[in-house]
């Protein structure tokens, strides 16, 4: 028994040396995971600021981060095997026949997703993530279809537009739903898409890391992201489902027509309950996003046939991106901060300012010019936007808010979608591309200035303060 018995003191140093050895383990574990547990507190302590994680709208924000995530991997994939595997002419081809076989269907099918989605809003946060777990099974069906070169190319990536679509209109619907105490909804909107901008400039450069290991690589990048945004949309709160107070847009004029018995008789959703002052910034907003897409295609092809000055072609195109993706940041980050009484005011400025941009670019055409011209670009479309969403949040009665949204969003899609297609079929001549699109941005301006600044004289500044 004696012999048993540990001597005195002995425990002790045991006791002491696995003590120091256990707490310099933990010392050191705790500075290995800091760098991922310190990113994680303060991208929650930003998203769920001012009131924003109490409300519901740091989620949101987190899951529309994971949505852009996702969505820049795919763009990766594709870009990278429509684009840039084969020669500029049959690139030219390949990408038309993409607009053809995914963007012209999903141009009917849009129009078609709001209505449909407002039916089913009782089950928000299962539309998103059905939207979230179709995007995945779809990046596992590309991931075969880049190596292979198969047609389910194509419609593989019509379901991941149909699907990238249906996410965006419910997110519309679901925003109102989750505004902090003081938040405005324009806001809300530039913080929600603020998070998806810096969540596409962080993804983007790991998409590529992971093209260059392979082009299956940022695919299945994607199908973990949406996976993960899958289970992240049944995080958001409950009241997100609820459809209390909310109806349709209707081809109406008068609020007799919205509230009154002959609501009823109009079948047919639209625009037309929303005024003159919507519908005009929506004009413009379209130029504005005719202008995305005609750069996004005509630089594509135009810069990859004559690169920057002492660039190459991806260098290039990598340059455009960046400028066009800190104007965007910029814009949406004046947005959140801006105070205005007449959005419509600051919808003509931003319009003409990148028309003035887009002018110059064209006469004194050059890599420089080019650049500050997506940039511009960026930044304006930004501010647009959110403009327009004050315009809606301010003009719009509270029952059609929500399909409003979705109307704006499917139009200015389309707008999107025909100015790539133009920008495709241009010849690559650097100083009549841009001519063209300063032609369309000035007849979008001179259609639409008049009747935005008339409503900025006569209801702007009688109304309350939007953002």
């Amino acid at each position: 028994m004696a012999a048993a018995k540990t001597p005195p003191g002995t425990a002790g140093v045991q006791r002491g040396g696995s003590g120091r050895f256990g707490g310099s383990v933990r010392a050191v574990g705790r500075a290995l995971h800091f760098p991922v547990t310190g990113t994680a507190r303060g991208i929650r302590k930003a998203t769920h600021a001012h009131g924003a994680g109490e409300s519901g709208l740091g989620k949101l924000i987190e899951l529309h981060a994971v949505n852009g995530a996702g969505d820049v991997m795919i763009t990766v994939a594709l870009a990278s095997t429509v684009f840039f595997s084969v020669p500029t002419d049959e690139a030219r081809g390949r990408v038309a026949l993409y607009l053809a076989i995914t963007m012209a269907p999903f141009t009917l099918l849009a129009p078609v997703i709001g209505p449909l989605l407002d039916r089913l809003p009782h089950g928000r946060r299962a539309a998103m993530a059905g939207a979230m777990l179709a995007r995945a099974l779809l990046a596992l069906v590309l991931s075969g279809a880049v190596v292979t070169g198969s047609l389910e190319l194509y419609p593989a990536a019509l379901g991941v537009l149909v699907a990238s679509k249906a996410y965006g209109v419910v997110r519309s619907a679901v925003v109102p739903r989750l505004l902090p105490p003081g938040f405005s909804l324009v806001k809300a909107n530039s913080r929600v898409t603020l998070g998806g901008l810096l969540a596409t400039g962080v993804a983007a450069p790991i998409g590529a890391g992971l093209q260059a290991v392979g082009a299956r690589w940022p695919l299945f990048g994607a199908f973990a992201i949406f996976v993960a945004g899958m289970f992240l949309s049944f995080s958001l709160p409950r009241k997100v489902d609820s459809a209390k107070g909310e109806d349709t847009a209707l081809l109406a004029s008068d609020e007799q027509h919205v509230h009154g018995p002959q609501r009823r008789a109009a079948k047919r959703p639209g625009l037309r309950t929303v005024g003159i002052a919507v519908t005009h910034a929506l004009g413009a907003n379209a130029a504005l996003r005719w202008l995305s897409g005609f750069l996004t295609f005509f630089l594509a092809f135009l810069l990859r046939e004559h690169p920057l000055t002492g660039q190459s072609a991806a260098v290039s195109l990598g340059i455009v991106a960046v400028a066009a993706g800190l104007g965007n940041a910029l814009g949406t980050s004046v947005g959140a901060w801006l105070r205005s009484r007449a959005p419509e005011l600051i919808i003509v400025t931003v319009v003409a300012v990148v028309l003035g941009a887009a002018v110059v670019a064209a006469a004194f055409f050059g890599a420089f010019l080019v650049a500050c011209l997506t940039a511009v670009a960026g930044f304006s479309q930004a501010l647009a936007k959110l403009s327009l969403d004050a315009l809606l949040q301010r003009d719009v009665p509270e029952l059609v808010r929500t399909s409003a949204f979705a109307r704006s969003e499917t139009l200015l899609q389309m707008s999107w979608v025909f100015g790539g297609a133009v920008g495709i079929a241009m010849p690559l001549n650097g100083a009549l591309g841009l001519s063209v699109a300063a032609a369309v941005l000035a007849v979008g301006w001179a259609t639409t200035v008049r009747g935005l600044l008339s409503s900025a004289r006569h209801g702007g500044a009688s109304r309350t303060r939007v953002a």
